[in-house]
């Protein structure tokens, strides 16, 4: 933290430590996006006192500057003197206190970044995540909270906390509690259900072609699935708040609860609601898997600065490889939509030159200022989709070698019972973890295949559970120019350009607009526009740069109008069946009877 106590500071603080931290935000225009705050921190003989909002979110492994949304700040004794005060750094206020005394600080909020999952007001809402609206004290971190909310009449307030003197304020053991414990309150609509004697709440947010009904029912059974992993559940009730938005998407994981954005008209199909739920499995992992254990760099969470860690991967990609075990377990979905989604997630690794680049240790440790767009995806990779999929290979050599009796999820579940919080992991813990279930050194695999860029034999992987990688029927070879674009009226727009592929050799770059080919206009996308031309023909690209026209030769490659797919093998043999059920919780499709 940037504010360091010596021991004398601690133990005054803590002597005069005998109250809440006490939080009240009044929404009484929400139109124009704005809250009130006021905070009353306990008597404290300090000389000064800094006040700090939060740099960043759990959750969110970004800088967000979000005391930019800051203004009116004001401080005062507890007879209600102004007291002077000053500002250190961007997110930092310094009060300065004559004389031991309780601290009252107020000020307004400007809280209108719904997609970043930190603040939000308007006239149907409020989302409140305490990093953008609560500031805190480091001297009063660890101290009790309460929180009431001044909101209007026909609002109704939700949270993982627990509910204190009435229906909008809540309690918490602490600031760290509080900040990841975010509040929907507003208009919304609330389910409530029970499983196994855990009490659970969906929340819903905005209009759309949701169907709560089937969202209920597979909840239920995905909250069944904990047992599959861990030995417990690290909660008594959990919350699943949903918006169904006009724009914003993600999601986010907290303590005891979940915000999942999706827009309003993306629930209805079967891919979009596939979408829905497996962010669900996804945030619901997280209860354990970052909310319980989680990376020696994370721990404890330090709100003012950057929190480095080489496995952000095991956070987030291994997060996102599990829940597809869960749901397939949970007969939420079936073998065909599960080698749908691992297809996706394979095509587009093999369509990110970053992968020959960037480990997923590197890439976790700069996930912090890791950019996207086409230099992103050129150099770098994914904490998510590449993270998953070294998870996906270190699984499979698991139950390969030792015939199906020790996997991943073994890893996660010696993690939850050895490093729960307060401990944290390394990566050495990880190592050992991995050696003691499987009796194997792991050193060399990980030099490879985590602190190396991962070459992943896809083809190998699958066979040994029984699955193929292929191209479909009727695949056809086309023309291929290495690099994405978009429609830019009559032209085509590059917003990728594959780096050493022929676009990138011929000296093509993103942003520049193809006018013609051969002297033949571009269509409506690229493969229409290919479609006329030879693979490995020699052609002309004529194209538009700083509004003048140029042009270039390119060598088209050779490419498939088809992608790749994973799909099941016809007749497996009893050990891919085998392996196939402990890899996935279910039986093989093809499997003999």
């Amino acid at each position: 933290m940037k504010t360091k106590l010596s021991l004398l500071t601690l133990a005054l603080a803590s002597h005069f430590s005998f109250a809440d931290v006490q939080y009240r935000l009044s929404i009484s225009e929400p139109e124009h996006h704005l809250g009130d705050v006021d905070i009353t921190f306990p008597k404290s003989a300090q000389a000064h006192l800094d006040i700090q909002l939060p740099d960043w979110r759990t959750g969110r492994y970004e800088i967000l500057d979000m005391a930019n949304g800051i203004r009116f700040f004001e401080a005062q004794d507890k007879q209600g003197n102004a007291l002077k005060w000053n500002k250190v750094d961007k997110n930092t206020w310094r009060v300065h206190l004559d004389k031991p005394t309780e601290i009252s600080v107020s000020y307004q909020v400007y809280a209108n970044e719904l997609a970043m999952r930190s603040r939000h007001i308007d006239d149907t809402h409020a989302f409140i995540d305490a990093s953008g609206f609560f500031m805190f004290s480091d001297s009063f971190r660890q101290e009790p909270i309460t929180v009431e909310l001044d909101v209007p009449k026909q609002w109704r307030s939700v949270s993982g906390m627990h509910f204190a003197d009435s229906k909008h304020s809540f309690k918490a053991d602490n600031y760290d509690i509080l900040l990841d414990s975010p509040i929907e309150t507003g208009i919304n609509e609330l389910h409530q259900f029970s499983v196994d004697g855990r009490n659970y709440e969906l929340v819903i947010w905005g209009e759309g072609n949701y169907d709560v009904d089937l969202m209920l029912a597979d909840l239920k059974k995905l909250v069944k699935t904990g047992s599959l992993i861990w030995h417990d559940y690290p909660y008594d009730r959990y919350v699943f708040m949903v918006h169904a938005t006009s724009g914003a998407r993600g999601a986010t994981e907290h303590l005891n609860s979940t915000i999942i954005q999706r827009h309003r008209d993306r629930f209805g199909s079967r891919s979009d609601y596939l979408g829905f739920i497996s962010t669900a499995a996804h945030e619901f992992i997280h209860t354990w898997n970052v909310k319980n254990y989680r990376p020696s760099g994370l721990v404890p969470y330090d709100y003012v600065a950057i929190n480095y860690s080489e496995l952000l991967w095991l956070v987030e990609g291994s997060t996102s490889y599990l829940e597809d075990y869960l749901l397939l377990s949970a007969g939420i979905t079936t073998n065909q939509e599960f080698y749908q989604g691992l297809t996706r997630t394979v095509n587009r690794h093999m369509q990110t030159p970053g992968r020959e680049v960037q480990s997923v240790a590197h890439t976790s440790f700069d996930k912090w200022i890791n950019q996207g767009g086409d230099h992103g995806k050129n150099y770098s990779t994914n904490i998510y989709s590449e993270g998953a999929l070294v998870s996906m290979a270190l699984d499979i050599d698991l139950i390969d070698k030792s015939d199906g009796e020790v996997s991943y999820r073994d890893v996660h579940t010696e993690l939850y019972k050895q490093h729960k919080l307060p401990k944290s992991f390394n990566t050495d813990d990880v190592k050992r973890i991995l050696k003691e279930i499987s009796g194997r050194d792991y050193s060399k695999w990980w030099s490879e295949y985590v602190d190396g860029p991962a070459t992943l034999d896809f083809d190998s992987l699958f066979n040994k559970v029984g699955l193929e990688y292929v191209y479909p029927a009727g695949t056809a070879e086309v023309a291929k120019f290495d690099g994405t674009s978009k429609s830019a009226g009559q032209l085509l727009e590059l917003t990728h350009v594959a780096r050493e592929g022929n676009a990138w050799v011929a000296g093509l770059t993103a942003g520049d607009k193809i006018v013609a080919i051969n002297k033949h206009q571009v269509r409506k996308d690229m493969a229409t526009t290919l479609s006329m031309f030879k693979a490995e023909e020699i052609v002309t690209v004529d194209f538009i740069r700083r509004h003048k026209l140029m042009s270039v030769e390119l060598k088209l490659g050779k490419g498939h109008n088809r992608s790749k797919v994973i799909r099941a093998l016809k007749a497996p043999s009893k050990r891919q069946a085998k392996l196939y059920r402990a890899w996935t919780g279910v039986e093989h499709p093809n499997a003999s009877k």
